[in-house]
């Protein structure tokens, strides 16, 4: 009796011990997480407030600077001194905050590079207006925005031109044929040891010697600036199609074939899933070359419409804000068509290491 009596209190004191060592250790790691939250939130409520006392009196800055061009006083200059030193302090602040809430996290990832590109274009307004930099080496940022707005049909015409008929018919022709030229160079040997070192030679090409030659060929329509966009999106889809493909493990490949899987199985079940991030990086990459490719090649004979056609004319008449203008439509666009082949990554490639964060 008294073994058992003593075994029990033995067990119940190591049980007790135990408890209490979980219990502090459970309180040791929650005390940060407790404790923390507060501190980051008033590091971000004090961010936020800097940011905004800084958006107000930018603002007034601006206001006064439109009144007196080019005749600030050395007291405006150290206030934007001032002002530089509040958004760095704010938008460091902003950028350390850290949460579990996913959308209040995307929020802060949003908020901190246009907190940074708002206080750029603030600094070129300031920059242009205040020392009086003329308008044909380097317009204000307001000066571009009035031109966007007056231009928005040629604009609009333009883009349509560029992008709509050169760019996407160029970029879906150039993807498509170096994907199925990929799935034919890794069934056939001799294809892949033709075509890939080809890669390299045709990737050194520039685009203002092969775009003259496009135009001679098919025109001085959408159809030369789409040949030209084929030509640079066609091989960074092959190579990467194909170093996908190969990039399977060697267990992964030698388990379907202890199934008795085909070539044709193999490749659509295992490899082209292994293959979609190398793939989606040739789509992005290809993303903004195709926007380049077309824009260079207007300058070599097109329609009197089209984005490379304007910013040419435009850069010989002197109306350097149009051609910021067609800058700021074509980078949107380039951006944008990158964004969206992004997120078409992260929804297909979900299971991929890179995307879980």
């Amino acid at each position: 009796m008294k073994k058992s009596a003593s075994k029990q209190l033995s067990l119940a004191t190591t049980a007790m011990d135990g408890a209490s060592t979980g219990f502090a250790g459970a309180t040791n790691r929650s005390a940060p997480v407790l404790g923390q939250p507060p501190r980051m939130f008033l590091g971000l409520g004090r961010g936020l407030l800097l940011l905004g006392m800084v958006l107000v009196a930018a603002g007034y800055s601006l206001v006064y600077l439109h009144q007196h061009p080019g005749a600030v006083a050395i007291g405006f200059w150290l206030s934007v001194l001032l002002f530089w030193a509040m958004t760095w302090i704010g938008i460091n602040a902003v950028a350390e905050f850290e949460t579990l809430h996913k959308n209040l996290q995307r929020l802060i990832d949003v908020l901190v590079p246009l907190c940074f590109g708002m206080w750029i274009l603030y600094l070129w307004e300031v920059i242009t207006v205040g020392f009086g930099v003329p308008k044909v080496l380097l317009p204000a940022p307001s000066d571009i925005a009035l031109r966007l707005v007056s231009s928005l049909d040629i604009l609009r015409k333009d883009f349509y031109q560029t992008f709509a008929k050169a760019v996407l018919s160029g970029y879906i022709m150039g993807c498509g044929a170096g994907f199925l030229t990929a799935i034919l160079a890794d069934r056939f040997d001799f294809l892949r040891r033709g075509l890939l070192p080809l890669g390299n030679l045709v990737s050194a090409l520039p685009i203002i010697g092969v775009a003259p030659i496009m135009v001679m060929w098919f025109g001085f329509d959408w159809q030369s600036k789409a040949a030209v966009v084929v030509i640079m999106t066609f091989f960074p889809m092959l190579i990467n199609t194909v170093t996908g493909l190969n990039a399977v493990a060697t267990m992964e490949r030698d388990l379907m074939y202890s199934y008795g899987a085909s070539y044709n199985q193999t490749l659509l079940k295992l490899r082209l899933p292994t293959a979609l991030p190398f793939l989606f990086d040739a789509l992005k990459i290809n993303s903004t070359l195709a926007m380049i490719g077309a824009i260079v090649a207007e300058f070599f004979g097109t329609p009197i419409v089209g984005m490379g056609f304007r910013i040419s004319t435009e850069v010989g008449r002197m109306n350097i804000d149009m051609v910021w203008a067609e800058i700021v439509v074509a980078a949107l666009a380039g951006s944008a068509f990158y964004g969206i082949t992004a997120l078409l990554e992260r929804y297909f490639t979900f299971w991929h290491p890179a995307q879980r964060h």
